[in-house]
């Protein structure tokens, strides 16, 4: 099994040390019930990487790891092989000696357009909730973030963070836990929380602001993305059934609708600093990931529709602060 050790270790050294009164049981539970689906064939993936060390890592502009040359090239084509068994690969891009993840998703571009936004990450701690497999986490490094946390429950995304990680220096401060943010504590910890791509999957989007607010210091900062619809400040959109063919879509407000939501949740400076329009070319069906993407989910006679005639993907970024202190 994955171990966590190094990172309950880190952590009774920091401020999250009081995390630890809850933390180990959880992960231990988290264990327990999945000891079973393809999680245990993923972990023996992770046993046959080869011990590649390198010199080359780059989170600034890209998350790559290791250089073209560095495996001999029967090394190269098993670790490509090896990879493939974690499809689908949803979030990156990511290169690892000379092998390019070309996933679904082009999450650099989401980050080109709310880098320039955000206040700076050297020294923070960061907290990514719903992080995928971690590729925004590596990149949040990259800008000199000082302790960097993850949380997703997925199994897969888990193992794909941790073939990442395995060929990248383990000893730095970036770590995915499986659990979901409810099951966190007030940590109240953390100086930049990010959400992206989890409010509309939450039967309680007020719940999952307040369940953020929580885990920033006093005058942290939140950087929230989801998906919005055009309208004003009570224009939010229910789906009857599934949204772009996704079931466990609940609320997809309008920009202005969700930052009246977050001011509501005494969040201060709540500013709107993007809204872009999902594209074919941010994400798409690759090698990498095979299922269906947003071709399949938009209307073929009108792309400005999903294929249930809903408005297509808009997505927001909005950023707010923590207050200082408590407000009455």
């Amino acid at each position: 099994m994955i171990d966590f050790s190094n990172f309950y270790h880190k952590i009774a050294k920091n401020n999250l040390s009081h995390w630890l009164t809850t933390l180990p049981a959880q992960l231990a539970k988290w264990e327990k019930d999945n000891l079973r689906g393809e999680f245990p064939s993923w972990q023996k993936v992770l046993k046959k990487f080869p011990d590649a060390p390198t010199d080359h890592l780059d989170i600034q502009s890209q998350v790559s790891v290791g250089k073209e040359g560095e495996l001999p090239p029967g090394e190269q084509a098993k670790l490509g092989n090896l990879l493939q068994k974690f499809h689908p690969w949803r979030k990156g891009p990511y290169t690892v000696h000379g092998i390019h993840i070309d996933t679904e998703w082009r999450s650099d571009f989401k980050w080109d357009r709310l880098l320039p936004h955000i206040s700076p990450l050297k020294y923070r701690y960061v907290l990514d909730v719903g992080c995928g497999n971690g590729y925004h986490m590596w990149r949040m490094l990259g800008e000199g973030a000082e302790f960097v946390v993850g949380i997703d429950p997925s199994q897969l995304f888990l193992c794909q963070f941790e073939a990442i990680r395995h060929f990248a220096n383990q000893n730095q401060d970036i770590h995915l836990l499986p659990l979901g943010i409810q099951e966190l504590p007030e940590l109240k910890a953390f100086d930049t929380v990010f959400s992206m791509g989890v409010l509309y999957h939450r039967k309680s989007p007020i719940d999952h602001i307040q369940q953020l607010k929580a885990q920033l210091v006093p005058g942290g900062e939140l950087v929230l993305e989801t998906i919005v619809i055009e309208g004003g400040e009570t224009d939010v959109l229910v789906p009857k059934d599934r949204y772009a063919k996704m079931r466990n879509i609940w609320f997809i407000p309008s920009a202005a609708a969700l930052k009246l939501w977050v001011e509501k949740c005494d969040f201060e400076d709540v500013r709107i600093v993007d809204i872009s329009e999902t594209t074919k070319d941010e994400q798409r069906q690759t090698q990498w990931m095979r299922n269906e993407s947003l071709d399949d989910f938009l209307d073929p006679q009108d792309p400005n529709l999903t294929v249930e005639g809903y408005p297509a993907p808009k997505r927001v970024v909005i950023i707010a602060r923590n207050p200082e202190k408590r407000l009455s």
